[in-house]
């Protein structure tokens, strides 16, 4: 090297804490001893991912003409990608199934909601008329 050239080393650090990261590779039986490296490469590999995961998912929720990310928007994006869907798709869980609300649900629904404090019940159905 010449005198006047510096080396300049930049320290690269993971986005995710690396002591929960440790922590769930030791959940594996197999594994007693984490090197820092190996640690490195999880984590990095580990926010890859998740950032992939994020911008799949994020363009469903676009085409769906959305601003909120769902879970049903995370499981298209998998769905689409065949060697996550292979791993991954068994361990998301099943959406709940939509209810579609009727008449009946959402004027009970109003009128249940309508001036009551909070932390107090409504009475009227006590001094209704039974059969």
């Amino acid at each position: 090297m010449a005198e006047g050239e510096e080396t300049q080393t930049e320290v690269v650090q993971s986005g995710l804490p690396a002591g929960r990261v440790k922590r769930i590779m030791k959940l594996d039986k197999e594994i007693n001893k984490i090197n820092s490296e190996a640690l490195f490469v999880i984590s990095s590999a580990t926010e890859l991912f998740v950032k992939f995961l994020a911008e799949k998912s994020s363009e469903v929720a676009i085409e769906k003409k959305r601003k909120t990310i769902k879970l049903e928007h995370l499981r298209i994006a998998v769905k689409r990608h065949q060697p996550t869907a292979d791993f991954l798709l068994d361990s998301l869980p099943m959406p709940p199934p939509a209810q579609i609300p009727t008449k009946t649900d959402r004027s009970r629904r109003s009128s249940d909601n309508d001036s009551v404090p909070a932390g107090t019940r409504r009475i009227d159905s006590f001094f209704q008329k039974g059969p």
